[in-house]
């Protein structure tokens, strides 16, 4: 039986929309780079994290599913994501507000719900907890 490990987008600039995520949801953090790491990195010509062309962002207590954003050269062909994340929270007005300021836009308002995007386009839900 399959197991559900890391659920990836496909981005323009990884290191970017990792951070943004890893600040949207509680309990993830971008995994960090050691000196080998950013030393396999410069072997591969790229300069450092910060162009780094496959970011991840784990959760905090080891858990899955991961975050994974890799770069990809061609352009987003759909208006409208065919997958998208669910945000729960307690406070929507609020947890809106602090999306918006780390780049997140709104896109449609409901009741209990938002519709947001993030910084490259991909769509998202929040939710206000029952």
């Amino acid at each position: 039986m399959a197991r559900l490990g890391d659920v990836v987008f496909d981005c323009r600039h990884a290191a970017s929309l990792a951070r943004f995520w890893a600040a949207a949801v509680d309990g993830y953090a971008v995994a960090p780079y050691d000196d080998e790491e950013i030393a396999r990195l410069q072997s591969l010509g790229i300069a450092g994290p910060e162009d780094d062309p496959g970011v991840v962002v784990e959760r905090l207590d080891s858990g899955v599913p991961r975050l994974y954003f890799q770069q990809v050269t061609e352009p987003r062909v759909a208006e409208k994501n065919r997958l998208h994340l669910d945000l729960r929270c307690d406070d929507l007005a609020a947890e809106v507000r602090r999306l918006v300021a780390l780049g997140a836009s709104v896109l449609a308002s409901f009741e209990r719900r938002k519709v947001l995007a993030d910084p490259e386009g991909n769509e998202f839900c929040v939710e206000e907890r029952p």
